[in-house]
């Protein structure tokens, strides 16, 4: 039996930041492979303007090529309409029978776990791979409260602190300010390329005719 982590992220862009958890992820719960699982589009960012699919894959491709260690899943890109967490683990259990799915989260989702869609029927599905903050605690029990099927079902992960945001890095292309070091060389220059995160001109203003 393998052991197959998610990794879910809308990746708008894929960072460093992502790149060195996932890693942490791989070598202290001893997975086999890990699957980063870009969103289609996610229930609480209804709203929020996503770049295209397109984009974000391409620069997952960029950002992970050459590492065997990792794939990208497109359970999420393929289908329509908000895509849950729950939903998309049934899909993957089903096109990986014999693994065990370990699902990467960070701390605050774990703390949000009761507020998700379903969040019992996530714990029975998978493994809950929680990366710990430095100096931050969390409310295990409360969590299990909430979410009987997480009992005896979350792994903790220390994790060094990573003070890169997509956010962020989205404000500094639209500041033209620098990213390097902030994602792999390969996504800074496909980003330049392509002006994601640019903002759009304003529109000029036209004279009236005399």
């Amino acid at each position: 039996m393998a052991r197959l982590g998610i990794f879910g992220g809308t990746f708008d862009p894929i960072h460093c930041g992502h790149l060195l958890i996932a890693e942490e992820f791989r070598e202290q719960l001893q997975l086999d492979r890990i699957l980063f699982l870009p969103a289609g589009q996610p229930p609480h960012k209804i709203g929020r303007t996503i770049s295209p699919v397109r984009h974000r894959l391409a620069m997952l491709h960029l950002a992970i090529a050459g590492e065997p260690a990792f794939g990208i899943s497109y359970v999420d890109v393929q289908r329509p309409g908000p895509c849950y967490t729950a939903d998309s683990l049934a899909i993957l259990r089903a096109q990986f029978p014999g693994d065990e799915l370990y699902f990467l989260m960070g701390q605050d989702s774990l703390a949000d776990l009761p507020t998700w869609h379903d969040p019992n029927r996530v714990a029975a599905q998978a493994i809950l791979a929680v990366a710990l903050r430095p100096g931050v605690t969390i409310d295990l029990e409360r969590v299990i409260a909430a979410v009987p099927a997480a009992r005896g079902r979350i792994r903790l992960v220390s994790a060094p602190l990573i003070q890169i945001a997509a956010s962020d890095i989205r404000r500094r292309v639209a500041e033209a300010r620098s990213i390097r070091y902030h994602v792999p060389r390969a996504v800074e220059d496909y980003i330049y390329a392509q002006r994601l995160y640019v903002p759009a001109p304003a529109p000029s203003a036209v004279t009236p005719g005399h």
